[in-house]
């Protein structure tokens, strides 16, 4: 049988990897900490090199038009299981294995020896997360959705105490009430259609009739539903600030990730089935989708202000981050879209910082000032992490208070990071798209992403005041070089994404451009030949 490029079969690899890796972690005994905590590292390195290659790859179009598609079991779509990559799954991979890298050797030597089975349920995590970003199937969507959340739900609880197993709860009702409208949602599609691939979906929804029109409508809102919960749209994201508030600091980055793997379902749905190719249905939903984030931002900004602790500030702070991009989505489509890209890589990977950041910081304060949340809050669990037992590292309260201050900057949208940029270049194109006068959505829009900013900076400036200045005379904490350096490296990729910025809008420019042209899309997806078997010599024809 011929066989595909090489390049080709990468494709499969962020899938498959953690599979293996994670099923072989877990007969393996606690004792073997170390190989097991090795094994999980060099994993995550392996998918972050594969993410680098296919975002390469996908931006210099080695394969047509930039889309390299492959087949499960070599059956062509629309029959068989197609993974998809074009730029914006790339991008989201590589985002993924950055932040989750820098979550694994967070954890070393402390966190993850918390319960035996944390690097076989984090392998599984990202299998589900990656395998969202990259399928083409709307039933394998939910496939992927149930693997990433089967293996959060253990994470949440790992370290497990009374507020975080309430909090666990939740959020497994929650999601498993989510699971259920994504299932209504998708078979309310195929009576519709007849499929669930999402390009053939695309090429069959301008010839629906006006019944299988209506169908289709009820079961895209159903699955709306699924995806906004996921994505913390109000009010079906009220449980996210009592998870991360409850999760452990590495749990919590990975969180950041996950809610921001349904506005990314959004996205590429929308964008896809619902775009210009749709007909009647063009556009449909993006109204609700625009007054939907704009509730959102609201929601958030109050929530901030109202907030004391720094990780229910870290939930409504992604709740803010999930508002302005479900907004941006539905009011400007395509016009403003790079820079809700952007806006989304510098916000996931500072909310990312902040999460490890929060727990570096509580070791400042005096041990009677609070309870810290994985040492004194936990003192009913058999199983917990070791105190800490770093070393003194020069200048460790001023790298606190600098990676602080940065996250803080980015998350608020304030000068000079990424988060400014990313809010002016939104701000810009949505006023110069309007040739005939500024809609009066687009001030509120604006006004509420600058309310949420206000809001942002206020509560974290009163957490900083609170964390550095009035606690009284501190001892500077001891830090290992682990988790100083996972930490460091976040805030310099958001200081780098503001240097960068130019060279990073001009691929985001054409990430957006190809997300959009959803009929080469579907052309390609539906298009691409299955492995010809090369016939045996000697053999019958």
């Amino acid at each position: 049988m011929s066989s595909l490029p090489w390049m080709q079969h990468l494709i499969v690899v962020p899938v498959l990897l953690p599979l293996v890796v994670g099923a072989l972690l877990i007969p393996v005994n606690q004792r073997h900490h170390a190989l097991k905590s090795t094994l999980g590292v060099a994993s995550t390195v392996l998918q972050l090199a594969v993410a680098l290659a296919l975002l390469l790859a996908t931006d210099r179009e080695s394969w047509p038009g930039g889309i390299g598609v492959y087949f499960a079991a070599n059956w062509a779509a629309p029959f068989g299981i197609a993974l998809m990559v074009d730029r914006l799954a790339a991008l989201m991979l590589a985002l993924t294995s950055t932040i989750a890298l820098a979550v694994l050797v967070f954890s070393a030597r402390r966190w993850d020896r918390v319960g035996v089975s944390f690097h076989s349920l984090f392998q599984f995590l990202l299998m589900g997360l990656n395998g969202a970003f990259l399928t083409n199937d709307l039933f394998n969507l939910f496939v992927f959705f149930e693997v990433m959340l089967a293996a959060s739900y253990g994470l949440v609880l790992h370290g497990y105490n009374v507020r975080r197993i309430r909090a666990g709860m939740q959020y497994i009702a929650v999601n498993l009430a989510a699971s259920l409208l994504f299932l209504i949602g998708v078979s309310l599609i195929y009576a519709a259609t007849g499929t669930l691939n999402v390009a053939d979906l695309a090429a069959r929804v301008d010839g629906l009739g006006a019944q299988d029109a209506w169908l289709l409508r009820v079961g895209a809102a159903v699955l709306a539903l699924a995806f906004l919960t996921k994505g913390a749209m109000w009010p079906l994201g009220f449980w996210l600030p009592t998870t991360y508030a409850s999760a452990s600091a590495p749990v919590g980055a990975m969180l950041v990730l996950m809610t921001k793997v349904g506005v990314y379902a959004v996205l590429r749905v929308w964008s896809t089935v619902f775009g210009d190719g749709a007909g009647a249905l063009d556009g449909f939903g993006l109204a609700a989708l625009t007054f939907g984030g704009m509730a959102t931002l609201l929601f958030g900004a109050i929530g901030m202000l109202a907030s004391q602790d720094g990780g229910r500030m870290a939930g409504y702070a992604a709740i803010i981050s999930s508002g302005t991009l479900l907004a941006v989505i539905g009011h400007s489509g395509g016009a403003v879209l790079a820079s809700g890209l952007y806006y989304l890589l510098g916000s996931t990977l500072a909310m990312a910082a902040f999460m490890l950041l929060l727990e570096l910081t509580e070791r400042i304060r005096p041990p009677g000032a609070s309870l810290v949340a994985i040492t004194m809050e936990a003192f009913a669990i058999e199983d917990k992490p070791e105190d800490p037992v770093g070393v003194d590292i020069p200048g460790t309260l001023a790298f606190l208070g600098l990676s602080f201050t940065a996250c803080a900057l980015v998350i608020a949208g304030m000068p000079p990071l990424s988060g400014f940029v990313a809010k002016f270049g939104i701000f810009h194109t949505m006023l110069a798209a309007a040739h005939d006068g500024v809609p009066g959505t687009t001030w509120l829009l604006i006004g509420l992403m600058i309310l949420g900013g206000l809001a942002a900076i206020i509560s974290l400036m009163r957490l900083g005041v609170r964390t550095f200045w009035a606690a009284g005379v501190v001892t500077p904490p001891r830090l290992r070089l682990s988790e100083a350096v996972p930490v460091g490296t976040l805030v310099l990729l958001c200081v780098l994404l503001t240097v960068q910025a130019g060279a990073l809008f001009d691929f985001l420019e054409r990430t957006t451009d190809g997300l959009l042209r959803s009929g080469d899309y579907s052309a390609r997806v539906l298009g691409e030949p299955p492995v010809q078997r090369a016939p045996i010599p000697g053999g019958p024809r």
